[in-house]
């Protein structure tokens, strides 16, 4: 068979005999000083060879070529082959030497490559080479090395512009540098003086080159200039002129002098407060300012003897109308504390006691809701008295109510625990043992109950945080005492960097280490515009030590994994099989993704001084924090003035700017001396700051004016805005903080057994059976799963033993509140399964 030797050279002789000649006879193919041919000796004949250096990519700079180096060890003969032709052996130069270290043979071959030969084949593919390497064993090839013309346009794509800017604005020069192989890589100068953001941090330059300014100074004045250079060439834009000006601000006042010979004393003020400069606005108004004196103040010339009597007259009434008063007042208060004496309210005695009225469960469900004789897991009822509202030791709210009013007529309602335990002493009992030291003592943003296998549900009101817990989760024979609580952000900081911001609040359920048949849901609201495409979103949790681990990657769930997410418009449906603290958090992939902003207004309820202060708040869009300042501005007496709005604020680093306008000038001004106030980006992005607002005091010119029309605007710098309309009368307390927008959630925090679900019990097992069987015509929970739009999961549901269970399980998650079970009927009709219809339609009777 044929042997290639050479590109030339082809000699004929069988593979076995060719190989004991090479060995034996150390046969050479030519004997020319370029070939690329040698004899290995015999101890060397079983090696293949391997590179020692293979040929790297290379940038051809005007008509200079470049060279390509290749060496091997051992190696009978090495040759080059660019785009798929070999290259002429007197192309080659070689060298040859043994490594000092091994004894092998080290053969080295070098080749150049010129413009001409890459510019051939320009336009129809990219110009490579690789060189081959042979021994008696056999060939290996180096990896290519790819050879372009470099070059560097002369016109920028997109070049700087000259800007005026105010003092502490943020300012953006944009660049697109030339085009050009390799790419350039970009700079900046202030006056030929190369910006750099390490030594300055007010600057800073974004990915795709362009240079921010974060607060503009007097010092950043000056011709700017994008600079770009690669291996060719260095190209310079046109400067841009950026001008920082100051508008002048007033001193203060300085103190009314003395009264003069005339009657009228006067005070100044000076334009310093900054002296205006670079071309800013001149003070307005005056700078200075008299006024008459009073006639005590004016100079006198000494009284006649009449003066004198009339003033003494004067002064002699006034004493005696004091002694006066002071004795009427004695007399009056000697009185009272003769009538207190005697006279006891009787209303002292019934004052902070209220009676307590609980109804009774339904008697047909009781013995599914019984656990063992010394736990009570149905509805009880209680007649009798509570302790004085004022002896709060220990004692807490019965049940967790609605956000911001207690249940009517006081009545309250017990589930799911004994009667004599209350929510503190649950707290205090979780918290001496070695996990929950940490657990924190806020009644008013945890729930918990006592759970069997029948399951049941736990909920925060007004959170959108809520943990179903299917039957059948807990293992029969077990007892769970289970609690459900929300973090607040200062108490518990995750560690985040770079883009990564908080999505969801911190939830923790527990207690850890409980054994669940099956994963059980926790729901909870997020804040990211749910387009995974934007974000990596990761489920964090806090291991026992305190640090925070990934746990998942949204996106690239495993089912054999102990977590499963999904992620609606608003709300993360979390299935798990272990319990702890867990929260959402995402980073942005690019500049395009967006948190959803939850935009409030607030105002004082009532207002008797001519200051009125509108406070707007910026807060992540989930219903905990938005509950946090409700009950934060009720307590501070405050009033919602208009409906919230929704902002996307994006990855920009762009920070967010509010500002106010159209106000009736005749009868309102603002107090805030610059155009729009702030807040940076990264306090938003970074999520850790939960009651992010800011406030504007206006001023009103009278007292009687109560009308108040203006436009409020809210906008990120170069991104999404949203503006309120405000027209209203200060005077009235038209909507003072209630319940209009938080979605009341009137229904118990604890629910055990078939009153936690919608499908009752009997009918779920029924459904189960009936579906979970594989049907020929895809009559099974794979049709359920597709006409509840829930095919995304397909895999996960049909890794669990009864995938129809798992499904009907997330739509009880999704529709605890809003659900209609005759809906999913005819969904069950669609599917074709009328015994179930049947069962659905009549689960009174169950």
């Amino acid at each position: 068979m044929p042997l290639l030797l050479g590109p030339f050279v082809r000699c004929r002789f069988s593979a076995t005999l060719l190989v004991l000649w090479l060995v034996f006879a150390g046969f050479t193919c030519t004997g020319s000083e370029h070939a690329a041919t040698a004899t290995l000796p015999a101890a060397f004949s079983d090696l293949l060879p391997h590179f020692l250096v293979e040929p790297e990519d290379e940038y051809i700079v005007k008509n200079k070529p470049v060279t390509l180096t290749c060496r091997s060890t051992p190696a009978t003969q090495i040759y080059f082959k660019c785009n798929g032709e070999w290259v002429h052996q007197d192309d080659h130069l070689i060298e040859r030497t043994v490594d000092p270290a091994t004894a092998l043979p080290v053969m080295q071959v070098t080749i150049d490559i010129t413009r001409q030969q890459v510019e051939k084949i320009f336009g129809l593919d990219e110009y490579w080479c690789q060189c081959v390497a042979w021994s008696t064993t056999g060939t290996q090839k180096s990896q290519k090395a790819y050879i372009r013309i470099a070059y560097l346009r002369k016109n920028f794509e997109e070049e700087p512009q000259g800007k005026e800017v105010a003092l502490d604005q943020e300012v953006l020069l944009r660049c697109h540098p030339p085009e050009g192989v390799p790419q350039a890589e970009v700079e900046w100068q202030r006056n030929e003086d190369v910006v750099n953001p390490v030594s300055d941090p007010n600057f800073f330059i974004t990915a795709d080159h362009n240079l921010v300014i974060k607060k503009a100074r007097l010092a950043d004045t000056g011709n700017y200039t994008c600079v770009a250079k690669n291996i060719v060439a260095r190209r310079k834009s046109t400067s841009a002129t950026v001008l920082v000006y100051v508008d002048g601000g007033w001193s203060e006042w300085s103190k009314w002098s003395a009264c003069g010979a005339d009657c009228s004393m006067w005070r100044s003020r000076e334009c310093t407060q900054p002296s205006p400069g670079t071309g800013g606005k001149d003070c307005q108004g005056l700078d200075l300012q008299s006024l008459n004196c009073t006639s005590e103040q004016c100079p006198q010339t000494v009284s006649g003897a009449e003066d004198v009597a009339l003033y003494v007259g004067m002064v002699a009434v006034a004493l005696c109308l004091t002694l006066l008063l002071i004795v009427v007042v004695l007399v009056y208060r000697r009185k009272k504390e003769g009538l207190d004496a005697d006279v006891a309210d009787s209303s002292i005695l019934t004052t902070g006691f209220q009676p307590m009225g609980i109804k009774p469960s339904k008697p047909e469900n009781s013995h599914l809701l019984t656990i063992q004789p010394d736990l009570t897991t149905t509805t009880t009822s209680y007649q009798g008295t509570l302790r004085s509202r004022h002896d709060a030791t220990g004692k807490f709210s019965m049940t967790n109510g609605p956000l911001l009013d207690p249940l009517p007529n006081g009545s309250h309602t017990l589930h799911n625990g004994k009667l004599n335990s209350d929510h503190a002493e649950f707290v205090s009992r979780l918290s001496t043992q070695s996990y929950f030291k940490t657990l924190p003592r806020d009644v008013a943003n945890t729930s918990y109950g006592t759970f069997n296998f029948l399951g049941g549900r736990l909920t925060i009101p007004n959170t959108g945080i809520s943990l179903l817990i299917p039957p059948e989760a807990i293992p029969r024979g077990k007892i769970y005492e289970i609690y459900l609580t929300v973090q607040r952000k200062e108490d518990l900081r995750l560690p985040l960097a770079g883009c990564q911001t908080l999505l969801s609040p911190v939830v923790s359920c527990g207690p850890p280490g409980v054994v669940l048949s099956r994963p059980v849901i926790l729901s909870m609201d997020h804040c990211s515009d749910a387009c995974l495409d934007n974000w990596a979103v990761r489920l964090k949790k806090q291991n026992y030590e305190g640090a925070w681990e990934d746990v998942l990657l949204m996106g690239e769930e495993l089912v054999s994994e102990p977590y499963y997410c999904q992620l609606e418009a608003e709300t993360c449906r979390l299935f798990t099989e272990q319990l702890g603290t867990l929260a959402l958090v995402g980073e942005s992939l690019h500049m395009g993704a967006a948190k959803r902003l939850r935009l409030v207004l607030f105002s004082d309820a009532y207002c008797s001084t001519l200051e009125y202060n509108i406070r707007v708040y910026c807060m992540d869009d989930t219903q905990d924090v938005f509950k946090e300042v409700m009950q934060m501005e009720r307590q501070l007496g405050g009033r919602l003035i208009d409906e919230p709005h929704v902002l996307l604020f994006k990855d920009s680093y762009h920070n967010l700017r509010l500002s106010i306008h159209d106000m009736p000038q005749a009868h309102w001004r603002s107090k805030l001396l610059a155009g729009y106030q702030e807040i940076p980006f990264y306090h938003i992005w970074n999520g850790s700051q939960r009651y992010l607002h800011c406030t504007f005091t206006l001023e009103r010119l009278s007292l009687s004016t109560c009308e108040l029309t203006c436009q409020l605007c809210v906008w990120q710098v170069e991104g999404e805005g949203q503006s309120f309309s405000l027209d209203f009368n200060i005077a009235k307390d038209t909507r003072a903080v209630d319940s209009e927008f938080l979605l009341m959630d009137s229904n118990a925090t604890a629910l055990a057994g078939p009153s936690a679900f919608q499908i009752p019990y009997l009918i779920r097992q029924k459904i189960c059976s009936s579906l979970d069987a594989p049907c020929p015509n895809g009559a099974d929970w794979r049709m359920l799963a597709q006409r509840l739009k829930l095919e995304r999961h397909m895999s996960f549901f049909a890794s669990k033993a009864s995938p129809t269970s798992v499904i009907l399980d997330l739509w009880e998650a999704q529709h605890f509140h809003s659900g209609n079970i005759n809906q999913l009927a005819t969904v069950m009709a669609d599917i074709g399964k009328q015994e179930a219809m049947i069962f659905l339609v009549s689960d009174g009777e169950c």
